[in-house]
């Protein structure tokens, strides 16, 4: 059967979502190696993003403002956990792994849904699911690789496992935000809560704050600290969440966040045009199969009897 040309574009629309959202990293590993904060970053990336968004949410929310007022609290919660902690421990881990490794790590936080969904809902997982998720673990420890010359520095994954906590909320607290509210509007107060939250403990003295604004080294080459800002709020956040947002639309949340799961391999690759790293052949086993194990848990969503759709779940994360 021919793929229709809306679904075409919806695949086209998830793609390019998974490509931007995976440029995130590489982005932020430069600022940091020129002396920026992973904190400082997050506040740049999703208060800048916030700002750029503001004008449309605030378009579609035009005369449904009740609908804002009762998620308030939601949004506040999603901003600090799905936006802040998903966001600050990805970037420090970025410090001290390859950036396809740190986002590997992430993306066991779909696993930890499953979890979390089991024990606290009394979802027990399908055969399917099981499988998904012992794979993805097995390929955490082939990413750890801990005897060999790949061995990987434990702050880092430390760093890693708290992004994948973080991605877990994100997924958690998107799912039961009312379906009435907007996704940009949820995408932009989310990420203007985050930032707000950052900004407020560095200001007190409880998270560090630092950023340079020199010259920064981005492929190779000697380029101005705006750079990589501008790649991070316009490319890493702008274009990646609203080509998401269509994505889903049009794909459905399940097929979209299935297609997002090529954002690991995306990030893998850019990271090794750009800044020239690449896993060893262990960690790559690993790598794949933590991806693997991951889309046998999205298949087995597919699988399941449908559902009200509830887009906000599976737009892609903020990374």
């Amino acid at each position: 059967m021919r793929q229709s040309p809306v679904a075409g574009a919806g695949l086209a629309l998830a793609l390019l979502s998974a490509v931007t959202f995976a440029t995130s990293g590489t982005f932020a590993r430069s600022l940091i190696n020129a002396g920026w904060s992973a904190e400082s970053v997050v506040i740049a990336r999703v208060g800048l993003a916030a700002l750029v968004l503001a004008t449309p949410a605030l378009l579609v929310m035009r005369g449904r403002w009740p609908v804002l007022r009762r998620n308030l609290a939601s949004i506040g919660v999603f901003g600090v956990l799905g936006v802040s902690v998903a966001q600050v421990c990805f970037f420090n881990a970025v410090r001290y792994l390859p950036v396809g490794v740190a986002l590997l790590l992430e993306y066991l936080g779909i696993i930890l849904v499953v979890g979390w969904t089991w024990l606290v809902q009394g979802q027990r997982p399908r055969r399917l699911t099981v499988a998904g998720s012992v794979a993805a673990l097995a390929g955490l420890v082939f990413v750890l690789d801990l005897t060999g010359a790949g061995r990987l520095d434990p702050i880092g994954v430390l760093w890693g496992l708290g992004a994948a906590v973080g991605l877990a909320g994100y997924f958690v607290l998107a799912g039961r935000v009312d379906s009435a509210l907007p996704s940009v509007v949820m995408a932009s107060g989310g990420m203007a809560v985050g930032a707000a939250v950052l900004l407020a403990l560095g200001l007190v003295g409880a998270l560090p704050l630092r950023a340079s604004f020199g010259t920064v080294q981005f492929g190779g080459q000697e380029m101005s600290w705006v750079v990589p800002i501008a790649g991070l709020v316009l490319v890493a956040a702008v274009v990646a969440y609203l080509a998401g947002i269509a994505a889903t639309r049009v794909l459905g949340a399940r097929m979209a966040s299935f297609v997002g799961l090529t954002e690991v391999m995306f990030a893998v690759l850019i990271a090794w045009l750009v800044l020239g790293e690449l896993p060893t052949v262990v960690q790559l086993f690993g790598g794949a199969l933590i991806v693997a194990g991951v889309a046998l848990v999205r298949i087995d969503e597919l699988r399941a009897p449908a559902l009200p759709e509830q887009p906000k779940a599976a737009e892609p994360a903020l990374t």
